[in-house]
């Protein structure tokens, strides 16, 4: 599980039946840096699933893969990447900081 950002709503024309009343968010993954205030995010952005209600600038934890569409089961839905949560905050011991510049 990875922590994003949202940064954007994807915009869909046609879906599979299972996904309406959802949405696709564009998110970008945080890194250690990043969650600490010292990184660029300069990763790639991607899509996630969202049936929580994610905003802009929200900080959510992402599943991925398998994990994805496991939330639904025996309903598997044709996602890859899942909103798992939506963080109010996130802290860092400054010793996890020391041990990894």
């Amino acid at each position: 599980m990875r922590i994003a950002k949202v940064v954007g709503t994807v915009t869909l024309n046609r879906a599979h039946p299972s996904l309406a009343g959802s949405r696709f968010k564009l998110v970008v993954p945080l890194s250690l840096a990043d969650l600490a205030g010292e990184g660029d995010q300069s990763a790639d952005e991607f899509a996630v699933f969202d049936e929580l209600g994610a905003g802009v600038g929200s900080l959510i934890a992402v599943s991925e893969g398998r994990e994805a569409a496991m939330p639904f089961y025996p309903d598997v839905k044709p996602v890859d990447a899942y909103n798992a949560a939506i963080l109010d905050r996130v802290e860092i011991d400054a010793r996890i900081m020391k041990d990894n510049p």
